[in-house]
């Protein structure tokens, strides 16, 4: 039998997440669900759709407790198809070694990645990458602040996940149940 990719949705504070994944593991996850959405991430997987709830049960679970504050790792496995070797040694390292409440530098991850390349490079990777949340590109940040986030509506989304994660403090209005801006 060929290969196939399901998808799912996981609706959280900051909207609706569309999970892919394969047989292999969770391929991809994006920021908004939607025909043109669906279409886009199958021509990216070059794999026919299928509607297998069961290989999305525990990645939709896992998703959920993530969302509703649960500190522990996600342990669905990773299809690293849509990554380079540069990025799937970067992204593997993050989703390994980053965990709940820590953040880590964009160049102390290239030194730990041991992937010899600077921090605008490794900026570029956490851009990139297929699946965030669960390989948790929004504990990357800059020396000397946030740096950028290219997930939903942008930095605020990535605050909002670290100040749910403990890494930063909240502010007085923040909500855990409620996202930062529509996604």
């Amino acid at each position: 039998m060929s290969e196939t990719v399901a998808f799912g949705t996981a609706e959280t504070a900051l909207g609706r997440l569309l999970v892919a994944a394969t047989e292999a593991g969770v391929a991809m996850v994006t920021w908004r669900d939607g025909p043109g959405t669906r279409a886009r991430a199958q021509s990216r997987l070059g794999l026919p759709v299928v509607d297998d709830p069961a290989r999305l049960a525990e990645p939709l679970l896992q998703l959920k407790a993530f969302f509703c504050g649960d500190p522990h790792a996600f342990t669905v496995p990773i299809d690293w198809r849509l990554t380079n070797p540069l990025q799937r040694q970067v992204l593997g390292t993050l989703y390994e070694r980053v965990p709940w409440g820590r953040t880590i530098t964009y160049g102390g991850l290239g030194d730990r990645s041991e992937a010899g390349v600077n921090a605008q490079a490794i900026g570029q990777v956490m851009g990139s990458n297929p699946v965030p949340i669960i390989v948790p590109c929004h504990r990357v940040v800059a020396s000397n602040g946030l740096g950028g986030y290219s997930g939903g509506s942008g930095i605020e989304v990535k605050r909002w996940l670290l100040t749910m994660e403990g890494s930063l403090p909240a502010t007085l209005d923040w909500s855990l149940d409620e996202g930062p801006l529509p996604v």
